[in-house]
């Protein structure tokens, strides 16, 4: 059995208990020459942490005597730097700072937190220094200076790994502005710690700092205080320093698939599943190889290698946290506009550039625009890079379909706040699913969705509107893989619901759907000369039998037979696949037909 580290960041456990790792050693030297002080930020459960241990235990003075055991079968264990096992090493980790209470509870936290690093620092080199550090139990100001004294009185020097820096700014940022201005601004907490940072690289003892976490938050605010870091995240060269590629998955996936006694084809299967839900994050305009996230590929390697089953619930609870960030955007002004916009694959966001800063007057007065709101949704890892427009614009999309699950709650939330609409939903989508019914899905849609909609929501109303609405009721990770705009052939399906592979023996129904869209009076250009209350008050028969109704029916019965016919192709007898088109009468009413020829 492979051990899979699930959960585990402790590179030391990792290597001398034989834990499935993926080597990123190789870039150690190229670490070394590129600055001094780095700063390198990825989405939360990105392997971060792992990685900083990972230099941690090649820099130790103390750990020199376990290079061999922990190095020796890596790529930097052939060829290790000068500088390997030949500093002080000292790590920060923030996410242990507790976000609550009010700014003189957490800097006591953070200077508390700083003082043990600084005991366990002690308990660790003290018989190397020549002079005893004294800790100052209310100012790690003082503590951290008679750390440094000590270390230059001796013949190595401090590394300092600064962890999730950004914690508890990025919670206080969305929880309560006004603690985090005082946090970063003026001799806040947070600045202040940085520029004792800043003096402790003045040939004050400490030779190298490396600084992971999440978003630049609180880097503008903190610029008087330590302005010398170099960004590496958008840096080619580190574009998977952290999470996987697929060519390192693949052999993990044929050797448990040998072992689950499972066809040879299975591999080829689980890395579709693991690609189309945990692949294409991208953090470099100039290397586009796709990452995959590292905790959801372990959560996934782990439960398919115990159970020789694909986990039911692709989605990992540990990063269901990012839920809070979509709905701190969904709560800014045009922040619901920008999630439902996301959701078009055909017209992926475009920015002017990708924010590197936001100081705290951005945060707390300046428009939240859509480069504000696009940055931040890219920083915390549910949007990704696509690359540069023509006009070397930044272009950005969902990554994955684990992201755009996260999406869909969250618009369904933001449209219908209230929790029983959630179960309502669901079983609508089970009549599809069981019974081929679209009838219960629409009459939802209708009843609930379009009775809340407000006059300003006309001005998005089109196809993707509908569709969008239609997959907050639908999408279901358990049970199929859910595509908007698949590729069949270079043709493309509005929508195609196949179910997941592990789900092909289920008596559940394959569906694919076209949207149409009829214009109302109020709609602009009106293809439908009648009033929404006309339309309120029509039966379903007069309704259908509208001629621009029949003309929507009509232009897509050849359509959906040509994505029929390629998906039959593909899956050959087990298909068990519904085709409809679903026709939306304004923002009003909703009329289907299933096509059967």
């Amino acid at each position: 059995m492979i051990k899979f580290p699930y959960g585990i960041s402790d590179f030391h456990k990792i290597m001398t208990e034989d834990y499935f790792y993926v080597d990123r050693t190789d870039r150690i030297p190229v670490i070394e020459d590129t600055r001094h002080t780095l700063l390198f930020l990825r989405p939360r459960r990105f392997g971060k942490s792992l990685l900083l241990s990972m230099l941690e235990n090649y820099y130790d003075v103390a750990k020199l005597d376990q290079f061999e055991v922990m190095f020796g079968g890596l790529d930097i264990g052939q060829d290790p730097t000068p500088l390997c096992n030949q500093y002080y090493v000292m790590r920060w980790d923030f996410s242990a700072v507790d976000p609550q209470g009010g700014t003189g509870q957490i800097r006591r936290v953070l200077h508390q937190h700083i003082n043990d690093a600084i005991s366990e620092f002690q308990a660790r080199y003290q018989s190397r220094l020549q002079y005893e550090i004294k800790i100052s139990a209310e100012n790690a100001h003082s503590s951290f200076h008679s750390l440094l004294t000590a270390v230059k009185m001796s013949p190595h020097r401090l590394y300092l790994f600064i962890d999730e820096y950004d914690n508890f700014a990025n919670e206080v940022l969305i929880s309560d502005k006004s603690r985090y201005k005082a946090l970063v601004q003026g001799e806040g907490a947070l600045k202040s710690i940085f520029k004792m940072v800043k003096f402790g690289l003045s040939g004050q003892g400490l030779d190298r700092v490396f600084i992971a976490g999440v978003s630049p938050i609180a880097l503008s605010d903190m610029t008087s205080g330590f302005n010398i870091a170099t960004n590496i995240y958008l840096d080619p060269k580190f574009n998977d320093l952290c999470g996987f590629t697929e060519s390192e998955i693949m052999p993990i996936l044929q050797t448990i698939v040998k072992r689950c006694g499972l066809g040879s084809d299975k591999a080829d299967e689980a890395l579709s599943v693991m690609r189309a839900y945990y692949n294409s994050f991208r953090f470099s305009y100039y290397d586009e190889t796709h990452i995959y996230n590292p905790t959801l590929v372990l959560y996934f390697l782990d439960t398919f290698q115990n159970t020789c089953r694909y986990p039911d619930e692709l989605l990992d609870e540990n990063l269901a946290m990012d839920r809070s960030k979509l709905r701190y955007i969904a709560g800014l002004p045009e922040g619901g506009q920008l999630l439902l916009d996301l959701l078009n694959d055909n017209d992926p966001l475009t920015i002017y550039k990708l924010s590197r800063r936001f100081g705290v007057e951005d945060v707390l007065h300046e428009r939240k625009d859509r480069m504000f709101m696009g940055s931040l949704l890219y920083y915390f890892g549910i949007l990704t890079l696509v690359g540069y427009s023509p006009m070397k614009r930044t272009i950005l999309r969902i990554p994955n379909q684990v992201a755009r699950g996260l999406y869909l709650e969250r618009i369904q939330k933001m449209i219908l706040p209230e929790s029983d609409h959630a179960s309502q939903a669901q079983v609508a989508g089970d009549s599809l699913y069981l019974k081929g019914d679209m009838q219960l899905v629409c009459d939802f849609i209708e009843n609930s969705y379009y009775h809340v909609f407000s006059n300003r929501d006309y001005r998005w109303a089109n196809e993707l509107t509908v569709k969008t609405l239609f997959l907050t009721v639908l999408y279901n990770d358990m049970l199929y893989s859910i595509e908007s705009e698949p590729a069949l052939q270079r043709r493309y399906a509005d929508l195609a619901m196949i179910r997941r592979p592990d789900a092909w023996d289920q008596p559940f129904f394959d569906v694919l759907i076209e949207f149409k869209y009829v214009k109302l009076k109020r709609d602009g250009k009106a293809e439908l000369s009648l009033s929404q209350d006309a339309v309120r008050n029509m039966s379903y028969d007069e309704l259908f039998s509208l001629k621009s109704v029949q003309e929507k029916l009509a232009s897509a019965r050849p359509a959906l037979a040509n994505y029929a016919a390629v998906l039959q192709q593909k899956y050959g007898d087990g298909l068990h696949l519904r085709r409809f088109t679903v026709v939306s009468i304004g923002f009003e009413r909703l009329v289907w037909e299933e096509t059967t020829n």
